[in-house]
């Protein structure tokens, strides 16, 4: 009889070597590119943690590592891992756990446990996305049973700073200072005597930052350029469309303007504008989206748009279908139209799920197969996410949905 195969370790010589060189490189540019300080403890030592953190930049992953002495090893989504060359070279160099968002990934919570058992420490952000408003979002509780799962000390990591330096929707980086540092270590002994609720609680206020306030100065040539990829409904006539451009960003259908200061508040250009900062207007976008009957509105479009559709083939690359798509949202339903895919309808009864990932790029995941959709740079993925959630809130049995995907 053949011997069974051995399994491959996950955890490499090489990724120590690899995050010790690249940290040692990256910290003076990060502290030059996002006036980051990164705050170390002798508490950390050379111990092994679960590492939770609350997503505020593009670039969280490296400073998240910066004060821990083990190689981390970081939970990330399947996109990353579809980018051909780039996913091998990644793969090679820190091998991340792959997770599929918006589903119930087993074989992620199976590769944490295997990377503990090998003696690595683990970072994933409970969130599952970075924050649009500025203040941390949505947590999936099933994070509780991980930690319960791994048996880890599991280190507290909070971010503060890093909407204003650099928000999700925008494209650049501003001028301005940001923080990063251990807030608490939560222990195996504690947590064991602790309810799965408690734990819950705890993750959440621990982890909770709220950027809508007046601390420091972020400077930028362009302030409010790409909000529309967050925003689109106006206070005064409801769902909308914007354009931004420096510092403005301009409702096309009302023409009210905008200006968004360096201190992340909101003032009207020759008018009042009633939100002071960006997480005001987006709590009031997401009431204004859990307040409409989206059944009414599945005849007419209520966006039409030009994108790019891809199939995701997972954890290999992306296969563009069309390049010339145009994509139409109803209240119960996505449609695409092209030339080399013809029509498809993306019925919300059937679509599994709809993920964000990156600024605008938006997931959907119809049986067995991924979709992606990306439209140009003003693209507003959330406004489909939104409404399918609130479209799967109507249809559904909880009294009172209000999540609505982010």
């Amino acid at each position: 009889m053949s011997k069974k195969k051995k399994k491959k370790k996950w955890i490499k010589l090489r990724h120590k070597i690899i995050q010790n060189v690249a940290y040692c490189l990256l910290y003076p540019y990060c502290k030059w590119k996002y006036g980051i300080k990164i705050e170390k403890s002798k508490e950390l030592k050379k111990r092994q943690f679960l590492i939770l953190y609350n997503h505020q930049t593009a670039f969280d992953q490296f400073f998240v590592g910066m004060p821990f002495k083990l190689p981390v090893y970081y939970v990330a989504s399947e996109d990353i891992f579809s980018m051909g060359f780039i996913s091998k070279l990644l793969k090679y160099a820190v091998e991340p756990i792959p997770i599929k968002k918006q589903t119930a990934d087993v074989s992620a919570v199976l590769n944490c446990m295997r990377v503990a058992k090998e003696g690595g420490s683990i970072a994933i952000a409970p969130e599952g996305n970075r924050t649009f408003s500025g203040k941390t979002g949505h947590m999936n509780d099933a994070i509780v049973g991980l930690i319960k799962a791994l048996k880890l000390p599991v280190a507290m990591f909070r971010l503060e700073g890093g909407y204003g330096v650099h928000p999700r929707w925008s494209d650049v980086v501003r001028r301005g200072s940001m923080r990063g540092y251990v807030a608490d270590v939560l222990e195996p002994e504690a947590y064991a005597a602790m309810s799965d609720d408690e734990i819950y609680e705890y993750i959440k206020k621990t982890l909770y930052v709220d950027e809508a306030c007046v601390k420091g100065e972020f400077s930028s040539d362009h302030l409010a350029e790409y909000l529309e990829r967050a925003m689109y409904v106006c206070p005064e006539h409801g769902l909308s469309e914007f354009e931004s451009h420096g510092d403005i960003i301009e409702c096309k259908r009302c023409g009210k303007k905008i200006r968004y200061l360096g201190t992340k508040e909101l003032v009207g250009v020759d008018t009042r504008f009633p939100f002071r900062f960006v997480s005001d207007w987006y709590d009031y976008q997401n009431d204004f989206v859990n307040n409409f009957d989206s059944k009414l509105h599945t005849d007419t479009p209520l966006y039409t748009e030009k994108v790019k559709l891809s199939e995701v083939i997972v954890y290999k690359s992306k296969n563009v279908l069309d390049e010339d798509v145009s994509l139409s949202l109803y209240g119960d339903k996505m449609t695409v139209s092209g030339k080399n895919i013809g029509e498809k309808v993306f019925s919300f009864d059937t679509v599994k799920a709809v993920t964000i990932l990156g600024k605008n790029k938006l997931n959907v995941y119809e049986g067995k197969t991924i979709y992606q959709i990306k439209g140009d740079k003003r693209f507003c993925a959330l406004k489909y996410l939104n409404l399918y959630h609130r479209y799967k809130n109507l249809i559904s049995e909880v009294e009172n949905g209000k999540f609505l995907g982010i």
